[in-house]
């Protein structure tokens, strides 16, 4: 991360706040209620000091460039498909360690299956388009020894 790290009176004074979803001396998660709540603002009121402060996130606690790098983020984050969301923990490359429930092995096989026919039926359009081409070629081929 950088180098600013929260006090512990600070972290104590975040944790208090309603929009904050977690916090360490090195973080803060915000819950995507206020990630709403602060593009919504955004729209009326260009400046993202303001809007934290109005949501009772003290600027001097957080720094300026924590919010205007959470501003920057969460507006590229709101074009996206997921939208806001925090995507981390569906997208964590990390194997799940512990025992999977019957439905949870269910649906990992189930997207394991889709996965598969999508894979394949990209490779039959693959060889056909290469024998398309191949046919192509020979029939090109054939035209010029005539």
């Amino acid at each position: 991360m950088g180098k600013y790290y929260f006090t512990k009176e600070q972290v104590e004074i975040l944790k208090l706040s309603p929009y904050v979803k977690n916090v360490s001396e090195k973080a803060i998660t915000y819950t995507d209620e206020f990630k709403l709540l602060f593009l919504n603002e955004y729209k009326i009121n260009p400046c993202p000091s303001i809007i934290f402060e109005k949501y009772g996130l003290s600027s001097s606690i957080l720094g300026q460039k924590r919010i205007s790098e959470n501003s920057k983020r969460w507006r590229r984050q709101e074009l996206r498909v997921d939208g806001i969301k925090d995507t981390r923990k569906d997208n964590s490359g990390r194997p799940i360690t512990r025992d999977l429930t019957a439905e949870e092995q269910i649906k990992r096989l189930k997207d394991q299956n889709e996965y598969l026919r999508q894979q394949v039926e990209f490779l039959s359009q693959l060889r056909r388009l290469e024998k398309e081409v191949k046919w192509k070629q020979e029939s090109q081929q054939m035209k010029n020894t005539k």
